[in-house]
């Protein structure tokens, strides 16, 4: 695995505990304002029986998502975070990796497939992103939630590439941050196509007090 890629992985393990928290708190400030709504008005949009939901964390969408009588399946690869959703409840939850869902390791079907602020590094997203169609229900749909490359890329080149990762704005208690891998609209709509994805729909929820994009949502289909 790239090293990049692991990090990822060991600033999730380490930051468990706070991430929980600030997400349970609402300390996060677009969260709270805009994105969780937005990813809850999206999912529901397309009516599912069942989702799954990849990159689950703590699991504040699957509980969000099963009070509106879906049935939800949250995956993640952060024991401590798998664990603090299943205490809270709400739905199925298991412990499994981008790499091992990838390697067709994850035998179940949705309606919809969401990732929400869970797609953060490179060749990893592009291999799980490839075993999306797999994982949809005939006429299901992959919904992705995530930052937008606009406002996201702030002062460095609009380009594909890995840049250095903050919790700038998600409470105390939090260690070393993960790098991620930032992608512009052409690079995310590059990844669907690769992936045997269509874009069927793109939202773009807008931050109360800034007017700016809080976040880009992506909706696509397999492609028949």
């Amino acid at each position: 695995m790239d090293e990049r890629e692991q990090a990822i992985l060991e600033a999730w393990h380490a930051n468990a505990a706070p991430w929980t928290r600030a997400v349970r708190e609402q300390a996060i400030a677009s969260r709270r304002l805009a994105t969780d709504r937005a990813i809850l008005d999206a999912v529901l949009a397309h009516r599912p029986r069942r989702v799954i939901d990849l990159g689950c964390g703590e699991g504040w969408l699957v509980r969000g998502l099963a009070e509106q009588g879906v049935d939800v399946l949250g995956i993640d690869a952060v024991p401590a975070l798998v664990e603090a959703a299943r205490a809270a409840g709400g739905g199925r939850f298991l412990e499994m990796d981008y790499a091992d869902v990838a390697n067709g390791a994850l035998r179940e079907r949705a309606d919809v497939v969401a990732c929400n602020f869970s797609l953060f590094g490179g060749e990893s997203v592009d291999a799980l992103l490839r075993t999306v169609p797999s994982l949809l229900t005939p006429g299901g749909v992959l919904v992705v939630q995530t930052l937008h490359p606009f406002v996201a890329c702030g002062d460095d080149a609009y380009a594909d590439g890995w840049r250095a990762g903050s919790w700038v704005g998600c409470g105390e208690g939090f260690g070393q941050a993960a790098p991620w891998y930032f992608r512009t609209l052409a690079g995310w709509l590059d990844a669907l196509t690769q992936a045997g994805l269509q874009l069927r729909r793109m939202v773009e929820p807008l931050h109360p007090p800034t007017g700016k994009p809080a976040s880009v949502i992506l909706m696509a289909e397999a492609r028949r």
